[in-house]
């Protein structure tokens, strides 16, 4: 269970990176889309698990240049949440494949 810390923190770290993502992200990765669709935070702040939604592109090649960029990722993320946040969580990426399996479950119900 959550704490209303932590989900006040993840939700922070999700608008942000999502906002980070969509503006350098079209220079980064051309061609793909990435949404941050969940954030969840430890108990202690440390560590952020980061659920990407990947459009347009191999998943797992996007998700390795995402990790190769994770440094300069986490620097802009720590300069959007300086005022918020005593210490940068750090960011670990995953790729969030809940839309294929809600669309694999619908087409095994519609068969």
């Amino acid at each position: 269970m959550e704490t209303q810390r932590q989900q006040r923190v993840s939700r922070l770290i999700q608008k942000d990176l999502g906002e980070i993502l969509q503006l350098s992200g079209r220079e980064w990765f051309p061609g793909a889309m990435i949404t941050v669709t969940k954030v969840y935070v430890t108990a202690d702040l440390g560590i952020a698990k980061v659920y990407l939604s990947i459009f347009g592109k191999d998943a797992k090649d996007v998700i390795r240049q995402v990790e190769a960029r994770g440094g300069e990722i986490r620097r802009q993320l720590g300069n959007r949440v300086k005022n918020q946040l005593r210490q940068v969580p750090e960011l670990r990426f995953f790729v969030d494949d809940s839309l294929d399996y809600i669309d694999n479950i619908d087409k095994l119900i519609n068969q």
